[in-house]
């Protein structure tokens, strides 16, 4: 925008400048030439008295020497009374010019070399017509117009500057305000709350700059309220936990008993995981750094050695691999965690008694790659489960199992896709970004899916 208005300001000034200088300028070059000729015409006029008296050569040429120089003036007086022609100073003229002059009785001008002539033509007192010419060379013609005209082209070129200056000054003042509005909007949507705006600049800039204040304000307050709700939400689960707790406490000894009493420690340690998160004062927005995050092997084996319990009691086949070495990650414990007990407990909610399972962690240049997959019936239509992960809740699903596990993927810049397994059934593959600014190749893709199907034969 700010060069926009230098560019029509500018375009806008020269053209006024031309349409006013050039006719100026020629109106200069006009009055010169007025000017030149009228000095002649007043030498001429100066010798006209002195013809109407006497046309002695001798008299006549003092009189030409103190009307002016005798090198731009000469007088030519025809035969007259058996006088001959007289002819003083130098005359410039062509001979058809003067008779012409003298036939017509009025004077003219004529073009010679170096410039022009003025011819004035005199009664004498004999009656015949003498001429006067006098000499205007160019030089005295143009006198002062190169001074006028670069006089012109200065103050054209300082007001083409001066528009252009203020033109910009009047960019800055409308493209600023308008640049931290967009600033503003940039770091609200990076999740920096406190961003705000001056109400500064014209005033249509001003009023936009109110309602992103307005709605950044109203934003902060609506999020206050939705972490007030979800942390009071959370805490009315904390009596019916605690009234599971105890019945588990009850439950005696046994593989059951400890595994439902580990579901209840685990539950009440995500439900005081939502309380905390939702009471932050300030929401995660940064990346994690390269120390952060967890080993997804270790956590892979330790959510299976959870769920082989349950497996072994509903006669499941299961295997695990890619987990011998440790596989850092950028993603918090607890969310690979709920993401694979998403997962995991879909598979036991949706498929028969029996049906084998497995989970593969593959270990990439730039992605780490995690396969849950199940020898069940398959999901006819991969899309609308993808939908439901996304919340529409169809199905007699609260649709937050894929949900959890996609948002996880991309917060990593990584994807999740459904498809099918080797094991004949589901399988849902989660692409982990290691650099969330570089995306997966598909031919890191294509060489898991062939590393899997070998190591399953």
């Amino acid at each position: 925008m700010r060069w926009a208005l230098v560019k029509v300001c500018l375009a806008v000034t020269t053209m006024v400048v031309v349409a006013f200088a050039v006719p100026l300028g020629l109106v200069i070059k006009e009055m010169a030439r007025d000017r030149a000729f009228s000095n002649a015409e007043r030498q001429a006029a100066a010798v006209a008295p002195a013809l109407s008296i006497t046309t002695e050569r001798e008299q006549l040429e003092r009189v030409v020497a103190s009307a002016g120089s005798d090198a731009q003036m000469a007088v030519h007086i025809p035969e007259a009374d058996g006088k001959q022609a007289v002819d003083i100073g130098r005359g410039r003229a062509a001979v058809a010019d003067i008779a012409t002059v003298r036939k017509m009785g009025r004077a003219s001008t004529t073009e010679v070399p170096g410039g022009s002539t003025l011819l004035q033509p005199v009664a004498l007192s004999s009656g015949a017509i003498a001429v006067v010419e006098v000499y205007v060379p160019e030089s005295e013609v143009s006198n002062g117009v190169g001074t006028a005209w670069a006089v012109l082209a200065v103050v054209g070129a300082a007001l083409v500057v001066g528009s252009v200056a203020v033109a910009d000054r009047l960019g800055v003042r409308m493209v600023q305000p308008a640049q931290r509005l967009a600033e503003g909007a940039h770091e609200l949507g990076e999740g920096k709350l406190g961003a705000r705006v001056p109400e500064e600049g014209p005033t249509e800039l001003r009023l936009a700059a109110v309602a992103f204040n307005s709605m950044a304000d109203q934003v902060v307050q609506l999020l206050a309220n939705e972490r007030e709700l979800a942390a009071d939400l959370s805490h009315r689960l904390r009596t019916p936990l605690t009234v599971l707790r105890l019945n588990a406490a009850s439950l005696g000894e046994g593989p059951a008993a400890d595994q439902t009493r580990a579901a209840v420690a685990q539950l009440e340690r995500e439900v005081d995981t939502i309380i905390r998160t939702a009471r932050e004062a300030k929401p995660q927005t940064a990346v994690a750094g390269a120390g952060a995050g967890c080993d997804a092997a270790e956590v892979v084996r330790e959510r299976m050695k959870f769920w082989s319990a349950l497996a072994e009691d509903e006669g499941r086949k299961w295997r695990v691999a890619g987990v011998e070495r440790p596989v850092r990650i950028p993603v918090a414990r607890a969310d690979l965690v709920a993401a694979l007990d998403a997962l995991l407990g879909n598979v036991f909610r949706h498929t028969a008694e029996g049906t084998a399972f497995a989970v593969d962690v593959h270990n990439g240049d730039d992605a780490v790659i995690v396969l849950v997959s199940d020898a069940g019936p398959g999901i006819a239509d991969p899309e609308a489960a993808m939908a439901r992960g996304r919340g529409s809740g169809a199905d007699g699903s609260t649709g937050l199992g894929l949900d959890i596990v996609r948002r996880l993927a991309e917060s990593t810049g990584g994807d999740v896709r459904l498809g099918s397994s080797v094991l004949g059934g589901t399988e849902v593959r989660i692409w982990i970004q290691l650099d969330g600014r570089r995306p997966v190749r598909r031919g890191h893709r294509g060489a898991v899916r062939r590393r899997r199907r070998l190591a399953l034969r």
